[in-house]
């Protein structure tokens, strides 16, 4: 049976939304949009467009062979349920500790070439995808560890306690996962270590993204950030800007659903607007309708930062009569 699910900005998949979409794909076919995505921008959200995925990539024999090396490689400390489809050690006690719930949003991204040459490079061994998504495509050497149990998922369980012995893996793949984790650094500990000693990492985290992804989204990092997530445990470090993270990905995203949060009249109005024209003081442009016509949702999803208003529970008196 197909997953059907609504498209979104945060599981858009290309050819999922094709797929779902007849007509979008011919239109595409006939260069009336150069891709789907182009539609789900312009028509697509609005419309309530929907993704639907194929039937399962998972082939029995390459589940159970993997789910066999697997199985010597798990921690005995820990509850597990082990079934056909795998391994899952998402217990109540960890759902309550690092605020996981239950969530229909469909995470899924394409590797790129960096991470497809990992995967050739330990075609004999194996990797771990800490924090997978749901997979186009299901390799017999990478570990798909999630909290969803999407039909991809090998392991489920929390990445600030992973289910692995130490030195499990000869590579750890991380994109887009540990903005979403309560704990990154203990998370980031645990892949360091599960890794086997010259092991590889490969690390992606958002830095100048908006709010986005399902149930949580906690932390963007600057490079800098995300080299001292890892400080003193990695050797041969080399931060890149790889085409799929490049700036233009921050620019787009940021006009395009800054846009599509305005009334249709605002909108035509912001679209209109030369980028000269947003090059001026901030507070210029503060009684603009194009800056205060955005919902209170929009502005949390897009907002230059965040301001944390609180009080401390208790009181001195009550802490210091307790001492």
């Amino acid at each position: 049976m197909r997953e059907v699910c609504l498209a979104t900005d945060d599981n858009f998949v290309e050819s999922a939304y094709l797929r779902a979409n007849p007509d979008v794909a011919a239109a595409v076919a006939e260069g009336s949009f150069r891709s789907g995505r182009d539609h789900f921008e312009l028509f697509g959200r609005r419309e309530n467009r929907n993704l639907r995925f194929e039937e399962s990539v998972v082939p029995s024999d390459v589940r159970r062979d993997k789910l066999a090396r697997i199985r010597p490689l798990l921690r005995t400390d820990l509850l597990c349920i082990e079934s056909e489809s795998g391994f899952d050690f998402l217990s109540d006690e960890f759902r309550a500790q690092f605020n996981i719930v239950d969530t229909m949003a469909v995470s899924s991204n394409d590797y790129d070439g960096n991470v497809l040459r990992l995967i050739e490079k330990h075609a004999g061994g194996l990797i771990l995808d800490c924090g997978a998504g749901k997979r186009n495509r299901y390799y017999g050497n990478v570990v798909n560890f999630e909290i969803v149990p999407y039909d991809t998922t090998d392991v489920r369980g929390v990445g600030e306690v992973l289910p692995f012995l130490d030195a499990s893996f000869d590579a750890v793949v991380s994109i887009a996962v540990l903005e979403h984790v309560k704990d990154p650094f203990q998370c980031a500990r645990e892949i360091i270590r599960v890794l086997k000693p010259g092991g590889d990492l490969y690390c992606c985290v958002p830095f100048l993204q908006p709010y986005h992804g399902y149930p949580h989204h906690y932390y963007n990092m600057t490079h800098q950030g995300l080299v001292n997530l890892f400080d003193g445990a990695l050797d041969d470090v080399v931060v890149d800007i790889p085409d799929s993270v490049l700036p233009i990905w921050s620019l787009t995203w940021i006009l395009t659903s800054w846009a599509n949060g305005l009334p249709e009249d605002c909108k035509e109005e912001f679209l209109d607007m030369h980028i000269r024209d947003l090059l001026g003081s901030p507070l210029d442009y503060l009684e603009k309708n194009f800056v205060r016509m955005l919902s209170k949702e929009k502005n949390m999803e897009l907002a230059s930062a965040c301001v944390l208003i609180g009080r401390k529970s208790g009181s001195l008196s009550n802490r210091v009569e307790q001492i």
